[in-house]
């Protein structure tokens, strides 16, 4: 049988259409949205983020920015504080420049072809698909994990889908299902099934409407696929973050180097490349370096990790009390009201009240 004939590809679409009338209840907020910068912020907000999660924020900014001149001409420090804790920070930066390429060069108006979506600032071809579809009615198909999952199993792909071909392979056939008058609704579909019905773990194979012609069921190879042909290999991180106070202040800076969290803020730090203890790092020539006036030690906290996608950060909160301001240009002093409105990496702000009230 081949599992990419068009007899197969026509029962995958009718079955999915169907149950999308009939059967999807999945609910959320920009679905059904026709306003490419709704479309837009979520799209942005939901890479690497779990819907839950997502919701929240993106309600969030529709209300404080409703429309994307808004967002272009809010102050940058109250956007990055309105994302914080959402992670992957560069998403932010970039909606901001897009925001303002929109709002300047095009009047508000944001663009409605294909190619100049995908020309804006952190677009990429899955975004500029979704909007193109979801707002413009364009046939392009969307392909975002679900897809290539649910694609994987019903057609039976046996080529890692973390490969060039294999991207290419699931790219190319979702394109080729995609019904051109009716493209949101098969994105949206599709989307939908993989997140409720084709999901990673524990599928629900045994209602599928598609459950027939399904390789993955009828070969029983549901838990093998899709294939991948990288393990993900985590990095692992030491930060020991210096609570500095003296008087009512506290010593800060922003992060501007190429690496997590740019833009945002943080204490004094001190990374290491392996496990330390609070009594080496206040030893340690990079200590003197920063802390260079007489301080009294005032708490250690036990060590708090931080997950990303590619890393693992652990954290460890050395608080102290100085006897004199510090004379490093590195780092500033700020008030706990100017602290409380900057945007931290989550590992420092569900931490704050704590920490500066020590």
């Amino acid at each position: 049988m081949d599992s990419f004939s068009s007899k197969w590809q026509a029962f995958f679409v009718k079955k999915l259409l169907n149950w999308n009338h009939s059967s999807n209840f999945r609910s959320m907020p920009w679905k059904f949205e026709k306003d490419p910068y709704k479309i837009w912020l979520s799209e942005i907000m939901l890479q690497q983020t779990r819907v839950e999660q997502g919701l929240t924020y993106y309600l969030k900014f529709i209300e404080a920015f409703p429309t994307v001149t808004d967002l272009a001409n809010a102050p940058e420090k109250k956007v990055f504080k309105m994302w914080e804790g959402l992670g992957y920070y560069s998403r932010c930066k970039n909606l901001l420049t897009t925001a303002k390429t929109i709002s300047n060069e095009s009047n508000g108006v944001f663009p409605n072809t294909h190619a100049e979506i995908l020309s804006l600032t952190g677009v990429g071809p899955y975004t500029a698909a979704a909007i193109a579809s979801f707002a413009f009615d364009l046939p392009y198909a969307v392909v975002d994990g679900n897809v290539m999952r649910v694609l994987s199993r019903f057609f039976g792909i046996e080529i890692p889908i973390d490969t060039t071909q294999g991207k290419k392979q699931i790219a190319h056939l979702a394109q080729e299902l995609l019904p051109t008058h009716q493209s949101a609704s098969f994105n949206q579909a599709i989307m939908d099934f993989g997140a409720t019905i084709c999901k990673p773990k524990n599928p629900i194979c045994l209602d599928c409407v598609m459950q027939k012609n399904c390789i993955a069921y009828n070969q029983q190879l549901v838990d093998v696929l899709p294939l991948k042909s990288k393990k993900l290999i985590k990095k692992q991180r030491w930060f020991f973050y210096i609570t500095a106070k003296y008087k009512n202040q506290y010593y800060f800076r922003n992060r501007t180097a190429k690496d997590i969290w740019q833009n945002l803020h943080e204490f004094i730090l001190i990374e290491k490349s392996s496990r330390s203890s609070a009594d080496t790092i206040i030893n340690s020539a990079e200590w003197k370096k920063v802390i260079d006036v007489p301080f009294e030690l005032l708490e250690v906290s036990n060590p708090i990790n931080q997950q990303l996608t590619h890393q693992t950060i652990t954290g460890t909160f050395i608080t102290i009390q100085l006897k004199a301001p510090l004379q490093t240009n590195m780092y500033a002093p700020i008030t706990k009201k100017q602290i409380q409105q900057l945007a931290f990496p989550k590992i420092i702000s569900s931490n704050l009240n704590w920490l500066i009230n020590l």
